[in-house]
Formats: C-alpha cells, structure tokens, sequence
C-alpha cells in the first residue's frame, strides 16, 4: 500500500509542479491597433479613454485566467471589451466600406492543438470573436465568410444585431470623406476632419491599422490568439485583410508562441507574419523579442509594410514591436502587475 502510494505521488508531483509553475506566469496582452498615434493627435480626454478601455479589456481577460479560466476563453472575454467600444475599428467602432456596410472579421487560435476558426465580410455579428471561436469549436471548417457565417452564427445562437448598431456618426464621416477623396484608409486619415466632439465617445487620433488583438498563456501552460478587425474605410470588392488569416495576422502554437498583428494588412499576409515569428523561434532557436523584431522591425520595414505585433511565449516573455508612430497596447502579468501603453516613448 505504502509503494502504491508512493508510486502515485512520483507520477502526479511533475504535474502539480507544472500546473504551479504555469499558474505563476498567466500572461495576457492586448493591442487596440497600430499607426499615427502621437501626442500632439491626442488630448488628455482621448488618452484617459483609451487608457480605460485597454486597462478594462485587461482585466476582463485577467479575471478569466486568475479563476483557472482557459486562454480561449480569456481571449474571448478581452477582445469583447475592445470589440463593444467604438473606440476601436471592430465591432461597435467598425469603419464603412465604400458601400457604406461595416463589415468585420475575425479569428482565434489554439496553441495547444492547432485549432484555428475564423470568419469574414460579416456584417451582422455583435461580437465577430465568439463567431469565431464558434467556427473552430462547432464546425470542421477553419474559415466561413459573408453570409454563410452569418447564418452559422445563428443556428448556433450567437448575438446578432441589426446594422445599424455598428454605426458611429465619425466612421461614416471618415467613409464620406474618403469618397470625396476616392481614396482608401486604414481606420482613419492623418487629420480629424470627421468634426467628432469627445462627448460622442468617437475618437480621430490619427491614421491608425484599425484592429484589436488578444494573446493569452493560462495555467495550464496553453498558448492562444485572437484577432478582430473592422478593416479599412471604403474598402471594395470583398477586401479581406490579414485578422482572419490563419499564420499572418493570427497564430499560435505552444512550442513557440502567440501572435497578433496590426497593420497594413496586404503586407502582413504575403510576410506570413505571425507564422514568420514562431518559425524563427522553432527552426533557429530565436527568443520570443529576437524573432519579433527581425519580422516586424526588418523584414516588414524592408517591405514597405507598417504596423506591429503582441507576441507571447510559453514562459510568459512579452514582445511589443511595432515600426509605426505608436501602438494601443497593454499586459497584465500573474501577479496582477498591468502596464498600458500608446506611444514609442
């Protein structure tokens, strides 16, 4: 009996010891979009509120994994914070396209089994992550788009709402704006010329690659990643960025670590950039900071490409790096420690 005993303490102790050394590194980390973002763009009214929301989507995430919640479900929970404000280009802050539609996308990935859902062109979704998280859970599929989404989203009883709950009167400013110019913006143009007032909770800080990003370690040492996206103002043709694509904007894998991206996304998807990153870190032993910044600081720079990444790995390191002006961008660390920034400096 004594042996049996023994024998199942030897067993079961290297799993407490790294449920507890997991538990000790819960990690998640947030961006609110990349781009024109500086000081002389911002008020102190437009900082404190941008500030609250990243700081409040933290701690809806934070909650989640200090209850012994997965990075799924953690993800989840923060970008719905993001995604319910129109103080960011996804869901409720949405930009319009050129035919005057908001359409969103969106996907997540697990890092411990390589699942990966995501959907796009959706136009009807309250909170395009769950739908999502829904396509990776529920269906065989990775991707479903427009309608089809839609009407899976239904079926698995997902909010949805009527359009006109995605509009903001300064993204449809933007959108008249960018048709008088007939050109195409990535959330906004370098001048608030949409006339918004701070008191309509509707920001212009600047052009920013509007999208919102989660990328979460729980502690069941599990890798994951989430992207959402309202794309660009007056974009035609069924434009699809790089939120929803599996390995560009998105990725995760526990080997290596969690990515979410913001930027131009055409550049993003030819770089392949988040596969890019844990490639660096699987085939050449690059640490998380290192395989970051040779993607987002060289080989996108060297491509005309702008924007940033979070990235996370398995040991609760961050990385940040983005070749814009500035980046929404926050973590919250096991211990409860939370730092919210916007700028470079």
């Amino acid at each position: 009996m004594k042996t049996f005993v023994g024998t199942v303490l030897l067993a079961t102790l290297p799993f407490w010891g790294m449920a507890q050394d997991y538990k000790n590194k819960i990690t998640l980390v947030i961006h609110g979009g990349a781009g024109t973002i500086t000081r002389k763009n911002m008020t102190p009214e437009k900082e404190k509120a941008y500030t609250e929301a990243l700081t409040q989507s933290l701690k809806a995430g934070y909650a989640v994994l200090q209850k012994g919640g997965t990075s799924l479900d953690a993800i989840e929970a923060a970008i719905h914070i993001m995604e319910d404000s129109p103080l960011f280009n996804a869901g409720k802050g949405a930009v319009f396209t050129h035919e005057g539609k908001n359409e969103m996308d969106a996907a997540i990935m697990d890092g411990k089994t390589g699942m990966a859902g995501a959907v796009a062109s959706v136009t009807v979704i309250k909170n395009p992550i769950t739908a999502a998280r829904r396509v990776m859970d529920k269906s065989e599929h990775v991707m479903l788009i427009g309608k089809g989404a839609e009407e899976f989203a239904k079926k698995q009883g997902i909010e949805i709402v009527d359009p006109k709950y995605f509009y903001t009167e300064a993204r449809w400013k933007a959108l008249q704006e960018a048709l008088k110019n007939e050109k195409v913006e990535l959330d906004h143009s370098a001048k608030d010329t949409t006339g918004a007032l701070f008191d309509e909770q509707i920001f212009v800080e600047g052009k920013k690659f509007g999208t919102v990003g989660c990328v979460a370690l729980d502690q069941y040492g599990n890798l994951a990643a989430g992207t959402s996206t309202g794309g660009m103002t007056n974009k035609r043709y069924g434009r699809v960025g790089d939120a929803p694509i599996i390995g560009a904007g998105t990725y995760a894998n526990n080997n290596t670590c969690a990515i979410s991206a913001t930027g131009h996304g055409e550049y993003f998807i030819r770089s392949v950039v988040g596969y890019d990153i844990s490639a660096l870190m699987e085939y050449k032993g690059y640490s998380v900071q290192k395989a970051a910044n040779e993607v987002v600081m060289k080989k996108l720079v060297e491509r005309g490409g702008e924007g940033g990444v979070i990235a996370l790995d398995r040991k609760g390191n961050i990385a940040m790096p983005f070749n814009s002006e500035g980046m929404y961008r926050g973590y919250i660390k096991a211990d409860g420690t939370l730092d919210v920034k916007i700028y470079k400096d």
